[in-house]
């Protein structure tokens, strides 16, 4: 094919083909989908060779790597953006260019190749104090959240030294994330060191920033208005008095956070939040009452939830752990809740539930239905220990799994041959999981 065939299957100047076929003028990235394009070659066909065009042929200019860097990203050729990177960190001037891309991969939700280039940026200013820096570890620390519960909490533990660094707006983000993480395996007072951080942290922005009557145009935004965090906060501590069974003060933290009177606002987002926050306290207020053991209010509990379909599991959860602790019969009410029994996402006016704190509720929520069934030697029983315990085996829920085998080893008499089989497949498989854990951790020591 000529030159002047292939200019008009590719659309690019003859002349300019010319010239980059004579090594006279480098390639750009439009030039390159074009070419390949015209070929009718996978997009990426020569994005290995077009590293090499970028740093060894020519000379490095953003202009052209800015664009590969984000269509490598796209198209998942993650060992491109690796060679740029690398390529490009000799100088540390590309270190902010980097970062800002990074920022866009990061909001685009293409996280692998985020998490490239935020771990490259942060090991070339590691000795240096700098706000982008711990941005750049905050980043990591959300895209490391996953359903291990052990990498969840290494991932807090090397961000938490990071979290005072960061910019106020980031900090609340970063708190609220932190407590869902530490929330997820109950470690509650931990959860409520953190919420009284944001509750301190965000009360006094707001209050300054009503003060000011304005916003300064290079003030940082938080994901959420600044008054939610106050509300927010003040959910935790009250979950937190919850979980340690201090019902009294929980119930003192739903006043607060069902009231909105001081907040100065006045619009649809927060008649919005002020309208699910009253929801919440509304549902809690007896919730508490029912964890404290009041069964006469169980119907109205559970009248209420029953018109909020995004509220029944964690309903059903806190019935159940009041049925074993009062020895109560709830079989109607988990007949009636059924289709919410298995796993599934759930929605507020704010997004859906954490997904980490649901999956540890659900692995627990069927330990809980375990240990009702079993109480009166009733069969389907196992059928929940052996669920909780692959759920408790995939999400690394130690303290759960060995409740799980516990209750399992009581009651081996009601299992079958199969439920004995599977029994033993998912010990070998949590067996496996903690020898890989140690080796892991050892290279790593």
């Amino acid at each position: 094919m000529s030159i002047h065939q292939f200019s008009l299957q590719s659309g690019i100047n003859s002349g300019t083909l010319s010239r980059i076929i004579n090594g006279q003028q480098p390639i750009a990235m439009n030039h390159l989908e074009r070419i390949t394009k015209a070929m009718e070659l996978p997009e990426d066909h020569f994005y290995s060779l077009y590293v090499d065009e970028c740093f060894y042929f020519s000379s490095p200019t953003w202009r052209r790597l800015r664009p590969f860097l984000v269509r490598s990203a796209e198209l998942g050729r993650l060992d491109c953006v690796e060679q740029v990177v690398q390529n490009l960190l000799e100088n540390l001037v590309y270190a902010s260019m980097l970062f800002e891309v990074a920022e866009g991969l990061f909001q685009e939700g293409l996280w692998q190749a985020a998490e490239l280039l935020y771990k490259n940026v942060s090991a070339s200013e590691k000795y240096q104090n700098s706000e982008r820096l711990a941005l750049c570890q905050y980043r990591l620390f959300r895209i490391a959240i996953g359903d291990d519960q052990a990498r969840n909490l290494q991932a807090a533990h090397l961000f938490e030294c990071y979290l005072d660094r960061l910019d106020e707006a980031d900090q609340l983000d970063g708190l609220n994330h932190m407590g869902h993480v530490y929330g997820s395996m109950n470690r509650w007072h931990k959860v409520d060191e953190l919420a009284k951080k944001m509750l301190e942290l965000a009360t006094l922005r707001y209050n300054l920033q009503q003060q000011s009557n304005r916003r300064e145009s290079n003030e940082k935004k938080t994901e959420k208005p600044l008054y939610f965090y106050v509300l927010y906060a003040q959910l935790i501590r009250s979950a937190v008095c919850k979980e340690l069974g201090d019902f009294n003060s929980a119930l003192d933290w739903v006043s607060l956070y069902m009231d909105g009177s001081w907040i100065q606002e006045d619009n649809e987002e927060v008649k919005r939040t002020m309208a699910q926050f009253q929801e919440w306290g509304a549902a809690n207020r007896l919730l508490y009452q029912v964890l404290g053991g009041q069964s006469e209010v169980l119907s109205a509990y559970v009248e209420y939830i029953s018109h909020r379909p995004d509220e029944i599991f964690i309903g059903l959860y806190n019935i159940i752990l009041s049925a074993n602790r009062y020895d109560w019969n709830v079989d109607s009410i988990l007949e009636r809740f059924a289709s919410y029994i298995p796993y599934r996402t759930y929605s507020t006016e704010f997004g859906d539930y954490n997904r980490q704190v649901m999956l540890d509720k659900h692995t627990q929520f069927l330990a809980e239905m375990a240990a009702y069934y079993l109480h009166n030697e009733r069969k389907e029983g196992i059928r929940f220990i052996l669920q909780s315990l692959e759920s408790s085996a995939r999400i690394n829920n130690e303290s759960n799994i060995i409740k799980c085998v516990d209750l399992f080893e009581q009651h081996r008499h009601l299992a079958d041959e199969d439920e004995q089989e599977q029994y033993k497949l998912l010990i070998r498989e949590v067996q496996d999981s903690h020898e890989k854990k140690i080796v892991q951790a050892s290279s790593f020591l």
